[in-house]
């Protein structure tokens, strides 16, 4: 069985587990869990060399009760149809707990980008863009393609650049992909959103007194001691807002190793390190551990797994001495694991949710370009001069002048990333709530990832019902 197709019987599983507790009708919960569409196609490349190569490509749609579907775009080497399908499953009850209206979309490409040239994967990725547009699977009210591992803004420009030349004069094209630079369409803060959603995420959970008592430990995030596996996109940014929040990061892994000090590393002197280096490893004053995965079995408080899928599994979940797990990646945690964990009193905190940044922020750009607007261009200014008049009339009542620096920190208007960011704080933050609340509900019964399931498919469930399309 291939790593796709036990990841995609890991989801369904789940899914399974969650629906038990669930009322509704079994062809519909059927319906919710199948995937709509899935779509296949290779094509050959030219090599730089000049050698033919042919590329092998997917993209799953997963549901239709919400259009466009949304998701990401990933090139690695394992990916397969198994793997597609279990992850646009994945952000179809994302995008239904975040309320954030798409269906459940994803797609890859099989090819490690790093024995591709820039100039190639272009060639790549224009053609798999001619592919899906010729099937009718991309488009901003069809499918709505993102950022994921191995792909980044660079390769949503080449995407969005090849919809409007495959669709010229289409009003809204720009909203065919998200993820893109700031020159091209994108949105500002787009890039630290997964991250920063983790980092909100666990913050709202932490500053729950009961359920950090449970857990021995004290609300809020100063002073935690936090493991970070994968310093990629999502890793990064996570890892930069705990440590700005007063956490401790005891521990760091990337692909060449791990790296531990239970005084706390720095991370940016850490990334200088491995900008210079090619490696975390030998940092001054760290300890180099013999495996990276030894990083998940340090003295600490929060592990949060950011590479890929399947990291936390039977055979190390017994030693990992986190109290809380924060599923930055997709489906870093097997079921068997998940189990072992629960049982143990970790509280994992499922990637359904806590991942939910980056698609989150991805609405905020799809919403930008149809609007066809940046956000805070209409207000901005505004709210500067009605804070300046506010402070003027302060300034006469106490009889005396704000410094320029207080009047400038006072009267600042906010900027398209301050509406983004403020937008993403109040989604993560809301969204928990609901997940605590079914958990609670079912007394011990269920743990957060089945919870976070059942309010997803209970959502996912009602649009069906108001489409008429099931009683």
């Amino acid at each position: 069985m291939s790593l796709g197709a036990r990841f995609l019987e890991q989801v369904d599983r789940a899914f399974d587990r969650a629906a038990g507790f669930t009322n509704h009708d079994p062809t519909l919960l059927a319906n919710i869990r199948t995937c709509k569409n899935l779509f296949y196609t290779s094509f050959p490349i030219k090599r730089d060399d000049g050698r033919i190569e042919v590329m092998h490509a997917w993209r799953a749609e997963h549901s239709h009760h919400k259009l466009p579907c949304k998701g990401g775009i990933r090139y690695a080497e394992a990916v397969d149809a198994e793997e597609v399908q279990a992850l646009a499953a994945l952000m179809t009850y994302k995008c239904a707990l975040v309320d954030v209206p798409f269906g459940g979309a994803k797609g890859g490409i099989r090819l490690n980008p790093k024995r591709y040239s820039p100039a190639e994967l272009e060639r790549i990725t224009r053609r798999y863009v001619f592919e899906l547009v010729r099937k009718n699977f991309m488009g901003p009210g069809l499918d709505v393609p993102a950022p994921d591992v191995g792909t980044g803004p660079r390769e949503m420009a080449w995407i969005a650049d090849t919809y409007t030349q495959l669709r010229p004069g289409e009003l809204d094209a720009m909203g065919c992909v998200t993820g893109k630079p700031v020159s091209a369409g994108g949105i500002r803060g787009r890039v630290e959103a997964t991250g920063r959603g983790v980092f909100y995420g666990v913050r709202e959970v932490c500053s729950v007194a009961e359920d950090m008592q449970a857990l021995g430990l004290s609300p809020g995030i100063q002073g935690k001691r936090v493991v970070i596996q994968g310093l990629g996109n999502v890793g990064y940014f996570a890892a930069r807002f705990f440590q700005e929040a007063g956490a401790v990061l005891v521990g760091l892994a990337e692909s060449e190793g791990a790296i531990a000090d239970p005084n706390g590393l720095d991370l940016e002197k850490v990334m200088a390190h491995r900008r210079e280096r090619r490696s975390i490893l030998e940092f001054s004053g760290a300890t180099n551990l013999t495996r990276r995965e030894d990083a998940l079995e340090l003295d600490y408080d929060i592990l949060v797994p950011a590479a890929l899928e399947r990291q936390i599994t039977a055979e190390n979940a017994p030693r990992i001495k986190a109290k809380i797990v924060a599923e930055g990646a997709n489906g870093p945690t097997t079921t068997e694991a998940d189990e072992i964990l629960t049982r143990r009193g970790v509280l994992v905190l499922p990637d359904a949710y806590l991942n939910a940044g980056g698609v989150t922020v991805s609405y905020f750009e799809w919403v930008k370009n149809l609007g066809h607007v940046r956000f805070g261009r209409m207000q901005k200014r505004f709210e500067q001069n009605a804070y300046a008049r506010l402070l003027h009339v302060v300034e006469g009542s106490i009889g005396r002048q704000f410094t320029p620096e207080q009047t400038e920190r006072v009267t600042r208007g906010a900027s398209e990333e301050d509406l983004v960011n403020s937008g993403l704080e109040e989604t993560m933050t809301g969204a928990y709530h609901p997940i605590r609340e079914v958990w609670k509900q079912h007394g011990g019964k269920v743990d957060l990832r089945t919870a976070a399931l059942i309010v997803a498919i209970d959502k996912v469930a009602l649009s069906y019902q108001q489409l008429g399309i099931f009683p």
